[in-house]
């Protein structure tokens, strides 16, 4: 069976999907938020990245070519930006942690 015919892997998939179009939509509206409201959104946000960080593991150590395939796309679309997924996942926790930190400070 390849890697995308697992059940598991397309469920996933598709959570994760749903999962971030959900937080991108509310979070148009984070600035609205009362101080509980943020830290929900950033406690979501470091959830779904740490999700995805593993399901993108699971591609990594797949020997299926269709995985593989689909890592290198990531590396090559990143690429273009000039960053890698380390990288990408580095940023989005040093977002998330500055979000934090002037959240702290409104304290």
């Amino acid at each position: 069976m390849g890697f995308f015919d697992s059940e598991i892997i397309q469920q996933e998939a598709k959570q994760l999907f749903e999962d971030y179009q959900s937080l991108i939509q509310l979070g148009n509206n984070y600035g609205k938020f009362d101080r509980e409201g943020k830290k929900l959104f950033i406690d979501q946000m470091e959830s779904l990245m740490d999700r995805y960080r593993i399901f993108m593991k699971r591609f990594e150590l797949s020997d299926d070519f269709m995985a593989q395939m689909t890592v290198q796309q990531l590396n090559t679309q990143l690429g273009q930006f000039g960053i890698t997924p380390k990288q990408m996942f580095d940023q989005m926790n040093m977002t998330l942690e500055r979000m934090k930190s002037e959240l702290e400070k409104q304290s």
